[in-house]
């Protein structure tokens, strides 16, 4: 996970789930508890990131039964969004660096065809 609260990190990880595929509209995420058991945090964080995902509209929780990713999960949004942030943040330090923008496509090429993620 990347740095920041750990509830923005699971939430992230649940919407990058989402986004490539391993999570689909429907599905049945796992309790606050056993995630919160797996990951080694406190119950309370991951009730936290699920009720921001809730407020986003990426999943609903059904009282006794469990949180769920919405039907309407907007799944090419969400790839959309998290690829324009994963691009804006490589353009930003590229520029920090001072190298052109053909030097960075360059680069984000090599590292493409590399399959280094």
């Amino acid at each position: 996970m990347s740095a920041g609260p750990i509830f923005e990190q699971i939430g992230h990880n649940v919407r990058r789930m989402i986004a490539r595929g391993g999570l689909r509209p429907g599905d049945r995420l796992p309790s606050a508890r056993d995630l919160a058991e797996r990951l080694g945090v406190n119950p309370n964080t991951v009730v936290h990131a699920y009720q921001q995902l809730e407020r986003t509209g990426t999943i609903e929780t059904r009282r006794g039964k469990g949180s769920y990713v919405c039907e309407d999960a907007a799944v090419a949004a969400m790839r959309t969004e998290m690829l324009a942030a994963a691009a804006t943040a490589f353009a930003n330090e590229s520029r920090r660096l001072g190298v052109t923008r053909e030097e960075a496509l360059h680069t984000l090429k090599e590292v493409w065809d590399a399959g280094n993620a």
